[in-house]
């Protein structure tokens, strides 16, 4: 019998048991008809007669049709719109699968689909439709209609159906075995309907439901025979019902059944073979043996087949050697040893014979195919194990051998040695049944082929080893290639196996190996060393900085060391070498130390997770070695209470130990950074002092070096710069910070060219040492120093304005008593406060919307305590680069970055130009006001001076200059102002529209 399958979905449509006809080579008709069915009835196209029909409607069964009801097809429907669209789908894909599987078929069936398509529009009121088991929308849809005489149904189908599987393997089987079939095509069909019909039959087999009841009755008959009174019965009955109150197990039938059929085998002494190799029971006969008779007395008269075959082979030719002597060999072959018979290829062979397995050429004796086939099998073991014990002793005496790998080898080792165990026990069983001299070549007895050792029995015992051999040679041929968390990732990939040995065998190796791997991770984890001779682990450590620690003797004593020389860092110290011009050295010997390896990394472990052990273990390393923290002990007692046991077996707890582990080390780490080394000290004295917080401390500072700073740089001196710093703190409120503080901030000038002043090179520094500086890194220091001379330029421009609007709100309006330069003082006074309003507003904008704004970010962060030192690294970044981009007012696009920050510059420039200007008109004002009142008292008759005349060029070169200058300033300042309106950062935008708040400059453009 043939099924037909839908080439796209795979679903089963009819059989050739219903008659099938081909449709212009397109689909195919099959005759079907309304049958009635009982439940439990499978019809696969044989039609019940009428009696039955009759019976069964009388039983109320139900009638179907009998293709649908046999290939269990599913009713659906389709409007002529919704099928076509269906129909158009359904022949592009399948044009797509015959492209692929039958390309010179792709055209006949475009034109044969095409014109029954046409014939299918025409009647479709007349189908019904129906899809298969399986109900995919992409798949066929067969059409169900009445013949001409109104009876008959007839289903169509799609011609692209494809033969099942089982069909295809036994028309292969057919051809191979039945040579006539070959060119015979009916009777192969016949061939393949009949095997089709045998496999489906239900006759003998076990298809039926299991009769609990009807097994019970059969329990209860043999203990009525045994116990007549009746208890044993009583009692069977009362433990089946506890037994089917039991949720447990699932296959009681097979339960009872299994103990049934011990209870009714006859019995028998104790086998002294091993469990599979016990005799069978003997056969029963029918005639009763006498006492004396041997135990092959109780066999049929006349000779056995094997014994008959025995004898043709002996007249014939040569016979097939002993079994006995084969099995003696595959032992040895099991061992890795050749044998007198059938041995391993060696070295000298022929190439091609490498790695093959030999049968030795006997004149008097052959070994038959099948037998060669089954020590082929069985050396498959005894080769890998060859393998295996070789990987083992190539490993025992080299150097170098990775703790991980040696763990491997150890129980490599132990799995041999149980396999020693096996084959010890399979040579005694052998000599116990076969006690003939190695030369007796005579065939077994009959008892020893029913109770010893054979090939076949051995193949039997020798199954679960060879797996275990595979797996344990896979393993060694990846560990050739791979060490460390590397090979534990081999061995973890065989875990996702659906084979539940192969994932029992691997997880019992893991859990072997791995052992290194833990006893690294918990050291490293719960204490912060990394013991790792052989770079197995996924930290490693570079080896520049293996052992260079921070020696700053204060972090011996929780303070601060005295700080000397003009650097001020006090870098770090290894074995008595001087490194403070490493200037980097806390954040490299942080970032660089310690390596994260993510190809060394174990799969079961996780990337997420390998990061927090990473991180966990550098926290606590640098908690002991830089920060000297003596408390550490007791961090660690924490971590280990919560840690357990780490073992691959609890994955889960091993998650928990790493969580709490990285929660308390960060915690530690926090606390040591902001109570013993006093960071938060540090980030307010950096942000009151290079920052300018320290408002006061701004203004003594400035005042004091404003008439010193505008001399020439190389007319300064640091230790007059140093003594005005200090002069500046005592006498503003800067005096009341910590002392360690205050020893950390001095004054110092940048490097200097010719012709800048004071003003372009003076700056401020602040001090830091180890482990502070590992976040405050000198990239850091300066991009500080880079703020503190945006900040100190722009305090000296508020400086120089309002010390110009004092002079010239009070001189201009007492003292000059010029009437007609009324206007120009007027308009300077406008230009003026409107550079007060620019600069005023900038220093507004940085303070308050971007340094206080940003502080409270960090300030957050660092009281949460939560992340290890590269998370307060990084937190500490973002809070400079915030301010870096927003104090500057940086633009993200390439190549435009600080086009406002030149015009930032460009304005504080003419401010000072004007500032200048407007210091020289004034003096003009007092001279020619002074001229005039000495001119006066001559009149009156007092003499005061010489009368000088003036010059009347000069105040209108004034005049055009203080013009010029406030003219430039407003260009500028309308440019700022509307680039900062279009400037991505929405802060800076904010800041575009204070300057221009009643848009002042949007007025004047």
């Amino acid at each position: 019998m043939l099924l037909y399958e839908d080439i796209l979905t795979g679903d089963e449509m009819f059989s050739d048991a219903f008659p099938v006809k081909v449709i212009d080579d397109i689909v195919y008709e099959v005759d079907c008809a309304m049958v009635v069915v009982k439940e439990g009835d499978v019809d696969i196209g044989a039609n019940p007669s009428a009696e039955e029909q009759e019976e069964a409607l009388e039983e109320g069964a139900s009638q179907v049709n009998n293709v649908v009801h046999s290939f269990r097809l599913q009713s659906t429907t389709f409007d002529k719109k919704s099928y076509l669209t269906y129909l158009k789908g359904y022949m592009k894909s399948v044009k797509a699968k015959l492209a692929e599987t039958n390309p010179d078929r792709v055209e006949t069936f475009e034109k044969g689909a095409q014109a029954f398509a046409k014939k299918l529009v025409a009647n479709f009121k007349d189908y019904e439709f129906y899809t298969g088991e399986g109900m995919n929308p992409d798949g066929m849809i067969a059409l169900l209609n009445y013949r001409e005489d109104g009876v008959t149904l007839m289903s169509r189908a799609s011609r692209l159906l494809t033969r099942t599987p089982m069909a295809q393997a036994l028309e292969s089987l057919i051809t191979s075995l039945v040579l006539a079939s070959r060119d015979d095509v009916l009777l192969r069909r016949e061939l393949v309907a009949h095997c089709q019909e045998i496999l489906s039959s239900h006759i003998g087999g076990h298809n039926h439901e299991p009769d609990l009841g009807h097994l019970s009755d059969l329990v209860k008959r043999q203990l009525l025979q045994s116990s007549p009174n009746g208890a044993a019965t009583l009692k069977f009955t009362n433990l089946l019902s506890r037994l089917l109150d039991q949720p447990v197990l699932s296959r009681k039938h097979a339960s009872i059944l299994f103990l049934h059929s011990l209870a009714s085998s006859s019995s028998r002494s104790t086998p002294a073979f091993l469990p599979s190799l016990a005799p069978p029971p003997p056969p029963r006969i029918s005639a009763t043996p006498s006492p004396v008779e041997p135990p092959v007395s109780r066999l049929p008269r006349g000779k056995s087949k094997a014994e008959i075959l025995r004898e043709y082979r002996a007249r014939t030719g040569r016979p097939h050697l002993p079994e006995n002597l084969l099995l003696r060999d595959t032992l040895y072959l099991l061992q890795g040893i050749s044998g007198k018979y059938v041995r391993f290829s060696i070295q000298g062979d022929d190439p091609e014979l490498e790695n093959k397995l030999v049968f030795m050429d006997d004149s008097k004796y052959i070994v038959p195919a099948p037998t060669k086939a089954l020590i082929h099998r069985l050396s498959e073991v005894g080769y890998l194990y060859t393998r295996v014990e070789g990987f083992v002793r190539e490993r025992e005496g080299a150097s170098g051998v990775g703790m991980i790998e040696q763990s491997l080898c150890h129980h490599l080792q132990a799995q041999l040695t149980e396999y020693y165990r096996l084959i010890a026990v399979l040579e005694t069983q052998m000599s116990a049944t076969s006690n003939r001299a190695p030369n007796d070549l005579d065939g077994p007895s009959l008892k020893e082929e029913e109770t010893g050792l054979t090939l076949r029995r051995l193949d039997v015992w020798i199954n679960e080893w060879r797996l275990r051999m595979r797996m344990m040679s896979v393993c060694v041929e990846g560990a050739r290639d791979a060490q460390g968390g590397a090979l534990v990732n081999l061995i973890h990939s065989y875990t996702d196996n659906g084979d539940p040995f192969v994932r029992k065998f691997t997880d019992q190796l893991l859990e072997e190996v791995s052992k290194p791997f833990f006893a690294t991770l918990h050291k490293w984890l719960f204490s912060g060393e990394l013991y790792d001779p052989f770079s197995e682990f996924f930290v490693a450590i570079d080896p520049v900085l293996a052992h260079m620690q921070y020696a700053h003797p204060s972090s011996l004593m929780g303070g601060i060391a005295p700080l000397g020389g003009d650097g001020g860092f006090g870098g770090l110290g290894g074995e008595g070498d001087d490194l403070s011009a490493d200037r980097d050295g806390g954040l490299k010997l942080w970032q660089a130390k310690y390596q994260f390896q993510e190809e060394m990394l174990p799969m079961f472990v996780g990337e997420a997770f390998g990061k927090k052990i990473f991180s966990t273990g550098k926290s606590l390393n640098f908690i002991r070695y830089s920060c000297h923290d003596s408390d550490w002990v007791v961090t660690r007692e924490k971590m280990s209470y919560t840690g357990g046991t780490l073992k691959y077996s609890d994955i889960a707890g091993l998650e928990r130990s790493i969580d709490t582990a990285y929660q308390t080390a960060s915690h530690r780490l926090f606390d040591v950074f902001i109570d013993k080394f006093h960071l938060l000290d540090h980030l307010r004295a950096l942000k009151h002092y290079l920052l300018l917080g320290h408002g006061d401390f701004a203004d003594q500072l400035m005042e004091a070096l404003g008439p010193s700073l505008i001399r020439p740089a190389n007319a300064l001196y640091r230790h007059n710069l140093t003594a005005t710093l200090e002069t500046a703190i005592r006498s503003s409120n800067a005096q009341n910070d910590p002392p360690d503080v205050l020893r950390r901030l001095d004054a110092r000038m940048l490097e200097y060219s010719h012709g800048e002043i004071g003003w372009d090179v003076f700056t401020l520094e602040y001090k830091v040492d180890a482990p502070i500086d590992t976040l405050l890194d000198p990239d850091s220091m300066v991009k500080y120093l880079k703020l503190f001379n945006h900040l100190w330029q722009m305090k000296r421009i508020e400086g120089s304005l309002n010390l110009g609007w004092m002079r010239i709100a009070g001189g201009a309006r007492t003292f000059l008593r010029i009437p007609e330069l009324d206007p120009q003082w007027h308009q300077i006074r406008i230009v003026m406060a409107e550079m007060i309003h620019f600069i005023r507003q900038m220093q507004a904008y940085c303070q308050l919307e971007v340094i206080e704004c940003s502080w409270k970010v960090l300030l957050d962060f660092l009281n949460k305590k939560e992340g290890d030192l590269d998370a307060m690294i990084e937190a500490h970044r973002t809070y400079l680069d915030r301010m870096i981009k927003k104090v500057l007012l940086l633009s993200p696009k390439s190549g435009k970055q600080e086009v406002i920050l030149n015009q930032v510059k460009e304005v504080f420039s003419t401010v000072l130009m004007f500032r200048d200007a407007t210091d020289n008109f004034y003096n003009y004002c007092l001279t020619e006001s002074a001229r005039r009142d000495g001119k006066l008292d001559a009149q009156r008759g007092v003499y005061t001076g010489v009368e000088q005349d003036a010059d009347p060029e000069v105040m209108p070169r004034l005049i055009n200059q203080v013009k010029q200058y406030g003219s430039a300033f407003s260009e500028r300042a309308q440019t700022i102002a509307q680039g900062l309106q279009a400037h991505p950062d929405l802060d800076c935008r904010f800041l575009g529209i204070r300057l221009s708040f009643s848009d002042f400059y949007r007025k004047k453009s």
